[in-house]
């Protein structure tokens, strides 16, 4: 038997409904959509999230080649009060910049194929300053339990799409205290 149209737009509707509802309930002020339409926006919000950053939070940033992951970092160092350029660590992996009050470590972990025994990557997330890691999957058995994750999307050449996550009871507050 075949369904009436009206009938099955009025289930479509309330199946949006029931989405958006879920969608409500589960992820509540956890989870945030953001889109940014050039460079600058894309470094205050950075700036908005550095300035809700404290000592010894973690900051996971997840993307494509080019999506802004650095460029949203740029806007973390301004809130900080970083007073020098910030760029891409990638053949460095790791990049230290002097904050107001407390460093920012910026990771980069692309070209890194695991965890090795040669580099200790857990002592920049145990430390006093903000840890912000790129790429940071690749080492993900020593992920820290709690941390706010970033994942960003290159809509074109200007327009970023970016959704924040906070894992945790404090990042999940702060998820919810930006706009």
């Amino acid at each position: 038997m075949d369904k009436n149209p009206v009938f099955l737009q009025i289930e479509t509707r309330f199946l949006c409904f029931l989405i958006s509802f879920y969608d409500i309930i589960i992820f509540g002020d956890f989870m945030k959509k953001f889109q940014t339409e050039n460079a600058d926006q894309t470094i205050e919000l950075g700036y908005k999230i550095g300035k809700q950053l404290h000592r010894g939070d973690v900051v996971l940033l997840t993307g494509d080649l080019s999506a802004g992951k650095t460029t949203l970092t740029k806007g973390i160092g301004k809130a900080l009060e970083v007073q020098e350029v910030i760029n891409s660590p990638t053949f460095t992996i790791v990049k230290t910049y002097r904050g107001k009050d407390c460093p920012l470590y910026h990771l980069d972990l692309y070209r890194l194929n695991g965890v090795g025994y040669d580099f200790d990557l857990e002592e920049y997330m145990e430390t006093d300053g903000i840890c912000v890691i790129e790429w940071a999957f690749q080492v993900e058995e020593i992920l820290p339990k709690e941390y706010l994750m970033i994942n960003m999307k290159r809509k074109d050449e200007f327009q970023r799409e970016i959704e924040i996550t906070g894992n945790g009871s404090r990042y999940e507050t702060m998820v919810g205290e930006l706009n």
